[in-house]
């Protein structure tokens, strides 16, 4: 595929995109080589909603979070948070990458790494008062660590490091929460205290979205879908866009059909 192409049929106007969305993608177009790994892809969020990404592996998931943060240079397209400029409105982001692109051997506490999403409030300087200890405890408290808190961070388990990880995210008060895989390979209790966390933030007026993988959780953990597969295939509640259909074109054909008789029964 042309390049040049791409990048100009990415090109859109500012002017498509909604001011009220927490996060707005207009012609995103990203490039490892000549190959497109996410082609002109538009998303808009529903504020104070759950959404979930969902694609095949290469899909450009992961790689479409990342150039809506200027993680990686898109090569068109353009990004609105809560209708500013990524650049203006970065202070209302809270982002938990994959942990496996984490050096876990780095030598911190867990509490320090919570400490870190209190950046804005520490100022230059990084004076640490005794509250911005107790907003990291609490965090570290709602997440289930708090007896963790001066453990060196690479000697705890993989879900235990997601859960602190998002407590760092909670440190920082956002009001996007972007999340890449956070249910990949951790145990199940970690699971359901991440997404009773998640639901809770939604209660309050926050958005979530999630790179997610698990097709059988959609339905009970999310409200809203965005399937791509380089290109956008479908975006909405789950209930119009989570479809056999939809699903069959975002995974070319290659869901077993006892993957979609499950997703249909638990749509039932």
């Amino acid at each position: 595929m042309n390049l040049e192409l791409a990048a100009n049929m990415g090109a859109t106007p500012k002017a498509d995109i909604p001011a009220e969305s927490p996060l707005a993608i207009r012609g995103m177009t990203v490039s490892y080589g000549q190959k497109p790994v996410v082609f002109s892809v538009d998303m808009t969020v529903a504020e104070s909603s759950m959404t979930a990404i969902i694609g095949p592996n290469g899909a450009g998931k992961s790689t479409l979070l990342k150039a809506a943060l200027g993680i990686v240079s898109p090569l068109a397209g353009q990004t609105l948070v809560f209708g500013k400029p990524l650049k203006a409105a970065r202070h209302r982001i809270a982002y938990v990458p994959q942990r496996a692109s984490v050096d876990w051997d780095f030598p911190t506490r867990v509490i320090d790494v919570v400490l870190m999403g209190l950046y804005r409030e520490l100022g230059l300087l990084r004076r640490i008062r005794p509250q911005h200890m107790e907003k990291a405890r609490a965090c570290l408290e709602r997440v289930g660590m708090t007896d963790f808190a001066d453990r060196q961070i690479g000697q705890l388990s993989g879900g235990q490091q997601q859960r602190v990880f998002l407590a760092r995210a909670l440190a920082q008060e956002a009001d996007l929460y972007l999340l890449d895989e956070p249910f990949a390979g951790v145990d199940a209790a970690t699971e359901k205290a991440i997404i009773d966390v998640l639901k809770s933030l939604r209660s309050e007026g926050k958005t979530v979205v999630a790179v997610h993988h698990d097709l059988t959780t959609v339905r009970s953990y999310f409200d809203r879908v965005f399937l791509i597969n380089t290109r956008k295939v479908a975006e909405g509640t789950v209930e119009e866009a989570f479809t056999p259909e939809m699903l069959n074109q975002t995974y070319g054909g290659r869901l077993a059909t006892g993957q979609i008789d499950q997703l249909e029964l638990a749509a039932g």
